[in-house]
């Protein structure tokens, strides 16, 4: 019996960073959805922060997360992750000067290999973790918004950043999922 209590809060002690990070991504998305659904209208350059803060912070949350959890090598989903969000920041600064459909269409390569990569890191963190299933999902959803950005960014309506919102609060759905059934989970296992 003392293997089962000393496994099940080593479980939750591994799982206390995950449901904070998970909490923080939500509440983020939050934030932003809200700014960009309030701002859209705004003048060009704080449009224009908006559309490069995003894909920033996701580049540094997914490194940081990778960090706390073993290493940049032992989460290569994540790392690369981190990377493609790293090249789409920059991509999205060039696209910028070009056109929002040309923002759209970085947003949609960006969205449908980002959310392959989360899928990936989801199925790998299933066993040790628990409460993937709303990061598998978010993954394959993310996928499929990238799929429809690249094709949408072709339309003669010029986009706008608030059409990017559904997206990331579809994100911060998932995200504060996770973090409520680890929670749930965690004092589940307190108890026992």
């Amino acid at each position: 019996m003392t293997t089962t209590n000393s496994d099940a809060r080593a479980s939750v002690q591994a799982n206390t960073w995950l449901t904070r990070y998970y909490f923080t991504r939500a509440g983020f998305s939050i934030v932003w959805v809200v700014a960009a659904v309030g701002m859209a209208n705004s003048h060009t350059a704080v449009v224009a922060a908006l559309l490069l803060i995003y894909p920033m912070w996701d580049a540094v949350a997914n490194g940081v997360d990778a960090q706390r959890n073993g290493g940049l090598r032992r989460n290569p989903t994540q790392t690369f992750n981190a990377g493609v969000s790293v090249v789409t920041t920059v991509a999205v600064a060039v696209a910028l000067t070009q056109s929002m459909h040309a923002v759209l269409a970085v947003f949609g390569v960006w969205a449908a290999m980002s959310g392959l990569l989360q899928l990936a890191t989801g199925v790998r963190r299933w066993k040790g973790s628990g409460a993937q299933w709303p990061m598998i999902l978010s993954g394959a959803q993310s996928t499929l918004a990238g799929i429809m950005f690249w094709q949408q960014s072709n339309a003669a309506e010029v986009p706008y950043v608030s059409d990017i919102a559904p997206y990331a609060a579809f994100g911060a759905f998932y995200f504060l999922i996770s973090a409520v059934w680890l929670t749930i989970n965690d004092a589940r296992r307190r108890r026992a």
